[in-house]
């Protein structure tokens, strides 16, 4: 049976896929809330701002439209402003993780995240996906989270599998051979 935090982030995860079902806007507040949870998660300062329970939830929530704003669906917005509201900020990448999870089991396909040091254009993304739902055996929804850390080549978890072809990767192989 999962520990308590795990089934609060299931059970969180869930209510935001029924409302973003209902809203019928479930790819696009999907898309938004993992962009905008990945940007949680590579900001240390933005992430203990979202979890400081010290600080008023009107002000937490305050951040949130204010990174979010126009650029977002209201729904999307809604979200990701009650979770910071009722104090789990801290919980935000594993709850918004479960939540496409959940919607991409709910299409029969598994997420890839795949990290880039720059924007992949759409081919290349479809290109990836099936090259991926090759190697796995899967049907792949690719997410992309650029990260300025991968040098070059991609970095890319389906589940627990990890494949890593970025130069970093290649030139530690090489390193070790010799």
């Amino acid at each position: 049976m999962p520990d308590a935090p795990t089934r609060r982030i299931d059970a969180y995860a869930r209510a935001l896929l029924e409302i973003a079902r209902a809203e019928e806007y479930l790819a696009e507040t999907e898309d938004e809330l993992f962009r905008f949870a990945r940007a949680v998660e590579g900001n240390n300062e933005l992430r203990m701002a979202l979890s400081d329970r010290s600080l008023p939830a009107e002000r937490r929530m305050g951040i949130v439209e204010e990174l979010l704003g126009a650029k977002a669906l209201v729904t999307s917005r809604a979200l990701a402003s009650f979770v910071v509201g009722i104090g789990r900020g801290g919980d935000l990448p594993a709850i918004v993780d479960r939540f496409v999870a959940l919607a991409a089991e709910s299409r029969e396909h598994e997420v890839a995240e795949v990290r880039s040091a720059v924007p992949l254009s759409d081919d290349q993304i479809q290109s990836l996906t099936a090259a991926l739902a090759r190697a796995t055996g899967k049907t792949i929804e690719v997410k992309v989270v650029i990260d300025e850390s991968v040098l070059g080549g991609l970095v890319a978890r389906v589940g627990d599998t990890v494949i890593d072809g970025t130069v970093r990767h290649r030139l530690d192989q090489l390193r070790a051979q010799l």
